[in-house]
């Protein structure tokens, strides 16, 4: 199956220092992967470079087979859709107009149906015509959700979605991109508690002071060795009646 997202090799400097050391990413239809790693680990970078938003310095980047330098705005929006870590909000737009931004190509009538039903999916019934910056910062956050639910995109890219959530909103968000998934869209997310992650996701790919160190399986990713070396953790993944749990602690200098 051809992936929906293909990063390769690909090497990133923000001055003297490597941000992204040869890391490979690649992402197919139906697959949800959770990127993992410690603060400072390249991350975002890695997301951002994936869509064509972080200059390569070496390597290539390509969405459904193209590359990503020679796509304009508009079809990399066809293409992926992007919901970044910081949740800034210029209007106090109401929540359905927010939502609604994600299906700009489509009549007006049928974007904001669209965003009504995306708003109940992320559980923000009753408060469609609530301004953004009246809301909390997690109704917020589930408002910019819902924006990029509707974009009904191929590849859906998520930047710590999970990130000020109250756990029930959590594992709500971490449903709805599973539902994603199980349509066909290739999905990836950065989510920093390892626990949820391997829960979640099918795929964890882990980095390390900008490079790859374990791509695979949550088990196989997550081993024990993997942990010490990119978490400073001493501790493996273990089986729960709920999934898998992180049984971990600080490791021993």
């Amino acid at each position: 199956m051809t992936p929906v997202q293909t990063l390769t090799d690909a090497v990133v400097h923000r001055g003297p220092q490597t941000v992204l050391d040869r890391a490979s990413l690649a992402v197919r239809p139906g697959e949800l992967v959770g990127v993992v790693g410690a603060n400072g680990a390249g991350k975002t970078t890695l997301l951002r470079a994936a869509l064509g938003l972080a200059r390569l310095d070496a390597g290539t980047a390509e969405l459904a087979g193209r590359d990503v330098r020679r796509l304009s705005d508009a079809e990399r929006a066809t293409l992926a859709a992007y919901l970044p870590q910081e949740r800034r909000v210029g209007w106090n737009l109401p929540a359905w107009r927010v939502a609604s931004l994600g299906a700009f190509a489509r009549p007006p009538r049928e974007a904001r149906d669209m965003a009504w039903a995306a708003l109940a999916r992320v559980g923000l019934v009753g408060l469609e015509t609530r301004g953004v910056l009246d809301m909390s910062g997690g109704e917020r956050a589930r408002a910019l959700l819902a924006r990029l639910l509707v974009t009904g995109a191929p590849l859906l890219v998520a930047d710590e979605p999970a990130a000020g959530l109250d756990p029930d909103a959590q594992l709500l968000a971490l449903d709805l991109f599973r539902e994603e998934a199980a349509r066909g869209a290739g999905v990836v997310l950065t989510l920093h508690d390892l626990g949820l992650a391997a829960r979640a996701c099918d795929r964890l790919v882990v980095l390390h002071q900008g490079r790859v160190v374990a791509d695979g399986p949550p088990q196989a990713a997550l081993s024990p060795d993997v942990l010490a070396r990119a978490f400073a953790l001493d501790g493996a993944l273990a089986q729960s009646d709920h999934g898998l749990i992180l049984a971990a602690g600080r490791a021993r200098p």
